[in-house]
Parts: C-alpha cells; sequence; structure tokens
C-alpha cells in the first residue's frame, strides 16, 4: 500500500504542477495562437474554446495542444499522419488523428494504472515498476492507434489492388464502345462501388472544376501511393495526350495488375508454406523422434 499511495501522491504532484505551469495569466500567446483566429482551415472548436474566456477552455486548450504535440512526437511527425490520411481516403484531419491519439493514450494510461494497482497491492513492487506500468500503457495506446492507422492504409491498398482490374476491363470495353476517357471515367464512377471507384469520382470532382485531366489522374496516383495504380495513370495520360489507342493499353495494364497479383498469392503461398513447417520441425517431429527413440531407452535401462 505505500507503493501505491507513493504513486498516487507523485500523479497528484505533477498534475498540480503542469496545472500551475500551465494558467493563462503565467504564459504568453504565441504567434500561431494570435493568428489562429484569422486564419481560414484552422480548427476552429479549439479557437473559439481558446477564445471563449473562461480559465477552464484555456486550460483545456493548453493541455490538448501539448499532449497532441507529445503524441506528434512520440509516433513521428504530422506529414507521415497526413499522407497515410490521404492514403486512407478520409476526411479525417491530422488535428483529430491526434485527440484520437490523446484518447487512446489516456485509456492505455489508465489501463496501465489499474495494472499497476492490482500489482501493487500483492507483489510489493517499486514505485519505479509501477510508474513503467503506467508509461507502457501510455505508449501502447498511442503507438497502437498510429498501428491501426497504417492497418487501414494497408487494407485499402489491397482493396483497391483487387478492384483495379475490373476497373480496367470496363474503361477498356467503355473506350472500345467510342467513349472518351472521361466518359469511360464517369460510367465506371456510375456503376461501379469500391475504393477505386470512389477516387475515380474524387478524380472527376477535380477535373469538373476546371483542372484537366491529366492533372487530376496525377493527383489520383499521388493520393493513393500504389505503384500499379501510378503506371495505369501514366499510360492513361500518354494516351489521352499522343493519340494512342487507349483501349489496349487499359487491357495491358489489367493484365499486369493481373499478374503482379498472381505473384503476390504465389508469395503469399510460399511463406505460409514455410511457417506451416515451423509447428513440424519444432513440435511434431521431437515427439516423433522422442516415442521411436524412448522404448529403445527403457529396455537398456532395464537391462542395466
Amino acid at each position: 500500500m505505500s507503493a501505491l499511495g507513493a504513486l498516487v501522491g507523485a500523479s497528484v504532484g505533477l498534475g498540480a504542477w503542469l496545472v500551475l505551469l500551465g494558467v493563462p495569466w503565467r504564459r504568453r500567446p504565441t504567434l500561431d495562437q494570435r493568428l489562429a483566429p484569422y486564419l481560414r482551415g484552422g480548427p476552429l472548436a479549439i479557437v473559439e474554446l481558446r477564445h471563449s474566456g473562461t480559465a477552464f477552455g484555456e486550460l483545456a486548450v493548453l493541455a490538448l495542444d501539448r499532449a497532441q504535440r507529445g503524441v506528434a512526437r512520440i509516433s513521428g511527425g504530422n506529414a507521415s499522419v497526413e499522407r497515410r490520411l490521404q492514403q486512407l481516403g478520409t476526411s479525417l484531419s491530422v488535428e483529430q488523428f491526434r485527440a484520437q491519439q490523446v484518447l487512446a493514450g489516456a485509456v492505455g494510461t489508465g489501463a496501465g494504472a489499474g495494472a499497476a494497482a492490482l500489482l501493487a497491492t500483492g507483489n510489493g513492487l517499486s514505485v519505479v515498476s509501477l510508474v513503467g506500468l503506467v508509461v507502457i500503457g501510455m505508449l501502447l495506446g498511442v503507438l497502437g492507434r498510429d498501428q491501426a492507422l497504417d492497418w487501414q492504409v494497408r487494407r485499402r491498398k489491397q482493396r483497391i489492388l483487387t478492384e483495379f482490374p475490373a476497373v480496367a476491363e470496363i474503361l477498356a470495353l467503355a473506350v472500345g464502345a467510342g467513349e472518351g476517357p472521361l466518359g469511360a471515367l464517369d460510367r465506371v464512377a456510375r456503376t461501379c462501388n469500391g475504393d477505386l471507384p470512389a477516387e475515380i469520382r474524387r478524380t472527376l470532382a477535380d477535373a469538373r472544376t476546371g483542372r484537366s485531366l491529366s492533372e487530376a489522374l496525377n493527383d489520383l496516383a499521388d493520393r493513393t501511393s500504389i505503384p500499379s495504380l501510378a503506371r495505369f495513370v501514366d499510360g492513361i495520360v500518354v494516351a489521352v495526350e499522343r493519340g494512342t489507342p487507349l483501349a489496349d493499353v487499359l487491357r495491358a495494364q489489367a493484365q499486369d495488375v493481373r499478374e503482379l497479383t498472381r505473384r503476390r498469392l504465389m508469395e503469399s503461398g510460399g511463406r505460409r508454406e514455410i511457417g506451416a513447417m515451423v509447428p513440424v520441425v519444432f513440435l511434431i517431429l521431437p515427439v516423433t523422434v522422442l516415442f521411436a527413440l524412448y522404448p529403445g531407452l527403457a529396455v537398456l535401462e532395464l537391462t542395466v
């Protein structure tokens, strides 16, 4: 109980010290904070909370800002998060994702504190071990949300690669039937569902707002960051700009993606085959050898 009391006292003291350091009348507003109300596209809710005139709003914004900066230092810069959110095709902003990481870190901290309290009641762990459990819980929460974002991006890329051959075939059929590239893309956007058709709809929206089709397609390749899709976009752009037969290019690109999918399936099958050998070599084979040698060893012991 003494270790638990020391942990609680240290936590309360640290929290009180952070509150005293972050009170509004002890800090001067930074340049970013002074310019935030006049800039468009900023976090409006945080700006309104900061200028609400209440001490609670100031403390909440200060705590959130510092927590987000700390989370950014732990899990990498905002550029990586912005790129992955763009690849995910979500409307989630970097600030919102950092807020989710802060919430996940708080949940992990609570879980670590609960585990430390349970272990401290009967085992008599040191204060350093208990604080280490709390820190580990916080890190697991923050980094776990970051890894979840990576997993979501990988899953979306896999879905796009799965949808890509069928979309390319539909585009080739539409172009072969006499439609132009823009009309073929519009047909795919209207008749197909999935992540790749959603990206095509976004590309068409960009093209209809005044941008050229080539620029909108290049933006599609930059957003997804998939090499096969980037080659596909380059083929369409070259065919549109130089007047080469687009249907043949689309069919060739679809065949390339099918070959890539087949190679990845073969590689995955090879890795799974090697993984299936692990229990055979380290579990089944030793038990088989033991059953084969044990009768002989027992007979030798009896004769001796």
